[in-house]
């Protein structure tokens, strides 16, 4: 084998030394098209100074601006496929590939091929690395030796895989090789995985699974739901699925028709590195706050933590009521009230103009009225937006004409004249009476500017007071909290989905039809009433649903299967598919079993073979011991690794824990506007952790008071399984019983702490 790793070092420095080649010829490349482009500005700027007063003179200096234009946008582009290039490059110098397959074809001779993070092609046009996504290199991710297929623009296609080898390769050295029958080798994904937490996420390429590529290179499933278990590399495998997709429809596909529902700012902080270490685009992410404020102008949006934190002070009929907005039949009933409503009860509003009447509600009602009844909602919306804007335009041509606005003209400065004049030529118009026409036009199209964008975003219908109507027939017992919450500007989280479906239906808006891909991750904390509400928005859009029913804090879980069938129906899916993931990566295997063994069903989940130290159970008295215990851990914990949270249930405690250890160790409290994760010590609950992962994870206490049945589960379940490589628990009191049911071989106990 010494022998082979020294032929494959002499290939990976032939290799690089390609790469130099082309990174020399590339950055010189860059430099040139950095040189023209600011070149072509500089003329551009100079061309757009010049000050002619003869028509031809003008009209040929448009012409030249135009052309210089369309320049630099050329070389901008040119130098910013060269900049991606260089980038690259740069990452190959460094890891050219991870591993290598021999395939054999019937007939063919044996070939052997590299794959890397991205291809790179010699002068003579042969392939030194293929892409991870390219269709042969899913042999290395599904195939063991012998027979093997695999997918093709061309269909499916038959080789006989006859080794597979993996490498690592740090700055251009083997530091690592072994040939293998399985997907990944646990000696490499042992090396990843003992690896600190970071900042940022780390692109999974060198080390996906087989479960994870059949979910990365699915393309046929138009609902395609994944259920993994907390550490099982569903996010990862969902940014490399991202970058499949772009690379796999890279004609008809861009970043920009893709957007990922994130569950808060921190995670979109923590996974923004992943696609561009593969040489692609980030897609647009949003949290669902974020998408219902942007929609909600002007209210308070209750954010999805606020909603987290106050459930636990609704009474019983608060609670079922939250429950019936949250469901299909809610959606149903704001879909029927829509599509029954007379024109009587929809409620316009004025549209005034400092404090004129422009258009009244009653005249708007009369319009809508004066449609045929048998067209549709859309159709009727926007018929009575044509119409305004008709009658809009018919008040500015008045306007234009009036004594006021002709007084205005002879006054015009020379500034204000050509402002008006915009890229228009005097020349153009054939007598002085038609310029000072058009220039009447363009200040009554200013002075009423506010009326058409009013107009235009249809604010002569008033949403909100059309949704407490709807309540009040409805559901009149939430009619009076929606009401107060307006009053002071807010809206509560259960109310925004049937809010804005109600306002699109009868508006026919909010609707984007140019996203083609639509993910959400921790699926399991969205109702199906937001589910709706999304599909509908984003109708043209395959989806893509991940989480772990298991670590559902706002709802109960549901088996895998039954919320597969569940949302294919609700979301009317024709090609809908489940994968699941049950092997546990994160965490060491004494973590893992722990926190599967807190689960009615954990046997199903497998735990990866890294060693560790079992959990601790921390017992002590009372609150002033259960500080000192958790002073010591952090301090303890703080010199051995590079992230440490201390998590808690809900941001009150968090606040607390805070103000008493901020000045004896460097914490950092996490709050849900952050959107970076610091260094050293944070202090965060529960909810802000979703999605991230820390070498040591501290829970500041599991007593039985804190968690006193299975209605608490899922927390603590979620909280374990943040931690990668140590656990911490303190109980103040006897544990929780769901720790004490537990085998206590799956735990170590530490009864008192001697304080130093």
């Amino acid at each position: 084998m010494e022998n082979e790793r020294k032929l494959e070092q002499k290939r990976v420095d032939q290799v690089i030394t390609e790469i130099q080649s082309q990174l020399k010829q590339t950055e010189k490349e860059y430099k040139k098209a950095h040189d023209e482009t600011s070149s072509v500005e500089k003329n551009y700027v100079q061309n757009a100074k010049v000050n002619t007063t003869e028509v031809d003179d003008r009209m040929e200096t448009n012409a030249e601006i135009q052309q210089q234009k369309q320049l630099v946008a050329k070389n901008i582009q040119t130098e910013q496929i060269l900049k991606e290039q260089l980038n690259t490059l740069g990452e190959l110098e460094k890891t050219p590939y991870f591993g290598r397959i021999d395939i054999q074809d019937p007939g063919d001779d044996r070939e052997t091929l590299y794959i890397g993070t991205a291809s790179l092609n010699d002068d003579q046009q042969n392939f030194l690395i293929y892409d991870w996504r390219a269709p042969i290199s899913s042999v290395y991710y599904n195939g063991t030796l012998g027979t093997v297929e695999y997918e093709t623009p061309a269909g499916l296609q038959q080789t006989d895989l006859l080794k597979k080898r993996q490498f690592k390769i740090n700055d251009g050295v083997i530091k690592n090789m072994f040939d293998t029958n399985e997907t990944v080798g646990d000696e490499i994904l042992q090396s990843v995985l003992d690896e600190h937490s970071d900042e940022y996420m780390k692109n999974i390429v060198a080390t996906i699974q087989k479960e994870q590529n059949d979910i990365i290179r699915n393309t046929k499933s138009d609902l395609l739901l994944v259920q993994g278990v907390a550490g099982s590399g569903k996010t990862s495998a969902i940014l490399q699925r991202i970058a499949f997709l772009l690379y796999h429809s890279r004609d008809t596909l861009n970043a920009d028709q893709i957007v990922l529902f994130s569950p808060n700012l921190l995670f979109s902080r923590y996974i923004s590195d992943v696609l561009p270490s593969l040489g692609e685009k980030n897609m647009r992410q949003v949290t669902l706050h974020e998408f219902f404020s942007r929609r909600l102008q002007g209210l308070n949006v209750e954010s999805l933590f606020e909603h987290y934190e106050s459930s636990d002070n609704l009474s019983r009929q608060q609670k079922k009521l939250s429950s019936y907005k949250k469901s299909p039949q809610f959606m149903q009933t704001v879909k029927k009230y829509a599509a029954h409503l007379p024109a009587a009860e929809i409620c316009f509003t004025d549209v005034t103009l400092n404090g004129e009447t422009i258009f009244s509600k009653d005249e708007i009602r009369k319009i809508y009225t004066s449609f045929p009844g048998n067209m549709t909602l859309a159709h009727r919306f926007n018929a009575l937006k044509k119409k305004l804007s008709k009658k809009l335009d018919s008040l500015v041509a008045k306007k234009a004409t009036s004594q006021e606005i002709q007084d205005m003209l002879e006054n015009l400065s020379g500034e204000q004249y050509h402002e008006l004049l915009g890229e228009q030529n005097k020349e153009s118009f054939i007598s002085y009476d038609e310029e000072q026409a058009y220039l009447g036009m363009k200040i009554a199209e200013k002075q009423y500017a506010v009326i058409y964008d009013a107009l235009f975003n249809d604010f002569f219908f008033d949403d909100y007071e059309q949704y407490g109507s709807f309540l009040k027939q409805k559901l009149p017992q939430s009619f009076e909290e929606y009401s107060q919450n307006l009053e002071y500007h807010r809206i509560t989280l259960d109310d925004c989905a049937p809010l804005l479906f109600l306002r699109d239906l009868l508006t026919d808006s909010g609707q984007n039809h140019s996203i083609a891909h639509l993910f959400i991750d921790e699926m399991q904390d969205y109702s199906l009433a937001q589910m709706i509400y999304l599909k509908h928005v984003f109708g043209a859009a395959k989806l893509t649903l991940l989480g772990d029913s298991e670590q559902a804090l706002y709802s109960e879980s549901k088996r895998p299967k039954e919320l597969l069938s569940e949302l294919s129906e609700t979301l009317q899916a024709r090609h809908s598919s489940l994968k699941l993931l049950n092997k546990s990566y994160r965490s060491t295997k004494q973590i893992t079993d722990f926190m599967k063994a807190l689960l009615p069903e954990g046997n199903s989940i497998q735990s990866f073979n890294r060693p560790g130290k079992r959990p601790l159970i921390c017992q002590v008295s009372d609150e002033e011991a259960s500080f000192r215990a958790l002073y010591q851990h952090l301090k303890k914990s703080a010199k051995e690794y590079s992230s440490v949270a201390l998590i808690t249930k809900n941001m009150t405690k968090s606040k607390q824990l805070y103000e008493k250890l901020h000045r004896k160790l460097p914490v950092t409290l996490l709050e849900e506007s952050d959107r970076t994760l610091p260094a050293g010590i944070a202090i965060l609950p529960i909810y802000l952790a979703k999605g991230l992962e820390f070498d040591s994870v501290i829970v500041n206490n599991v007593s039985a008071d804190e968690y006193p049945d299975t209605s608490k589960r899922g927390i603590l379940y979620t909280i374990c399984s943040r931690a990668m490589h140590e656990l911490v628990m303190i109980s103040i009191g006897q544990p929780s019983p769901l720790i004490t049911q537990l085998d206590p071989d799956l735990y170590g106990v530490e009864q008192t702490l001697t304080i130093k």
